[in-house]
């Protein structure tokens, strides 16, 4: 697709390929839970990518390592209808990859047991890292790993339940609360002596939502904190070079990529070629980024089976598919309102096909920053690191709360 920008022969391998359990993942490289889009078209669409930045680099099996959206484990313990769907992988999809979010051990262990018994995943990971009111005000996502037992007690018991299938589990997490109440140092050696196949950590406090700069320094930390199994990073990773220079200054094995790709697959190619040592990137015209956003609307639409829920998914998608591109506003309003993909045909027959890549303005931030906030917690969270009655209380609420919202 698109333009090469340098040299394209391969180099010497930055990274040698990432472990996770029992895994071999070519490109160290994850694609991020991003609830709303990495479902099972948004991943095939990556794939499809990735495999093409690791033929360049003259490697085959699993590229990069693509996570459901998160499922809420209460959700899936009920076999909700939607949930059961969202689990579900495409026949070649390996490692299937699932990411499971909860605040009680039993009903963390008891989907996991569904996993394990019903071959669902090959892999799972746990979420601490969430920072969204509804979910943290619970106690749950970010906020968890502050109650040290219960963190132990859910990673404890999830890996117990992967090894029955060798299923490795992996837990990604951030900073900490707010600058005051740091978790990442106490939970990622928690996590590693738990048996947690590899730890993630998104170099941002939940209070900063998605605000300010990533603290690659923390990353640097962590990885000289946890030396069993392999160290991730995640956060501000908008281009292969931001991926490369992220291992040059922290050390770690491998990268989380969330933000950076929407409207972007084809980053998977990039990193792909970037961890081969190839500075090969990909430069697509107007032209193949429409077409590439069509490909993404036909594989939603076999994903909900309805074509009118896939043309309001990719709605959100356009204005991250045309970063950058002197598009117009009135086609860019115009196909915010897609309702079917021959209206969608129609719009993309208007553009200008043969607009080079813009440059500078199509690279960078993607996605909303947000602001610095307040956390929302449970009253007196912070007062202990030790789960009160009165809070176990309150997270047996939790799941249910978040997987009916």
């Amino acid at each position: 697709m698109g333009d090469a920008s340098g040299p394209s022969g391969p180099g010497a391998s930055v990274l040698p390929p990432l472990r996770i359990g029992r895994h071999v993942i070519e490109s160290p490289v994850v694609l991020a839970p991003m609830a709303g889009i990495t479902n099972r078209a948004f991943r095939r669409l990556c794939r499809e990518y990735g495999r093409e930045g690791t033929a360049l680099g003259g490697a085959s099996g699993a590229t990069s390592l693509y996570v459901s959206e998160m499922i809420t484990t209460r959700a899936l313990v009920e076999r909700s209808p939607e949930t059961m769907r969202l689990i579900e992988h495409d026949p070649d999809e390996y490692p299937r990859s699932i990411q499971l979010y909860s605040v009680d051990p039993a009903t963390a262990r008891a989907a996991a047991r569904i996993i394990v018994q019903e071959d669902r995943a090959d892999h799972i990971d746990l979420n601490f890292g969430c920072p969204v009111p509804k979910v943290t005000r619970k106690g749950g996502g970010s906020a968890l790993p502050w109650k040290r037992d219960l963190f132990r007690a859910i990673v404890g018991a999830v890996v117990e339940e992967g090894a029955r299938r060798d299923i490795p589990v992996t837990v990604k997490m951030r900073k900490g609360i707010d600058d005051d109440h740091l978790t990442f140092l106490d939970a990622g050696l928690a996590a590693e002596e738990e048996g947690a196949a590899a730890v993630a950590l998104h170099g941002r406090t939940a209070a900063q939502a998605y605000s300010g700069q990533a603290d690659w320094s923390a990353i640097r930390l962590l990885k000289e904190t946890v030396t069993s199994v392999p160290v991730l990073g995640n956060g501000d990773i908008w281009s292969a070079e931001d991926a490369l220079r992220m291992v040059a200054e922290t050390g770690v094995d491998g990268v989380v990529v969330g933000r950076g790709c929407l409207g972007r697959p084809w980053l998977f190619t990039d990193l792909a070629a970037a961890f081969a040592g190839i500075t090969t990137r990909v430069t697509p015209t107007l032209g193949e980024v429409a077409d590439t956003l069509r490909q993404h609307t036909l594989y939603l639409v076999d994903f909900y089976g309805e074509e009118d829920r896939a043309c309001r998914d990719i709605r959100k998608h356009i204005a991250w598919y045309l970063k950058g591109f002197p598009a117009g506003s009135t086609i860019r309003s115009s196909l915010a309102l897609v309702d079917s993909v021959a209206s969608l045909d129609r719009l993309l027959a208007g553009l200008d096909r043969d607009q080079p890549w813009p440059g500078e303005p199509a690279e960078g931030q993607r996605g909303r920053a947000g602001s610095p906030r307040r956390v929302a917690l449970p009253e007196g969270w912070l007062d202990s690191r030790d789960l009160s009655e009165e809070h176990q209380r309150t997270i047996s609420e939790a799941e249910l709360s978040v997987s009916g919202g």
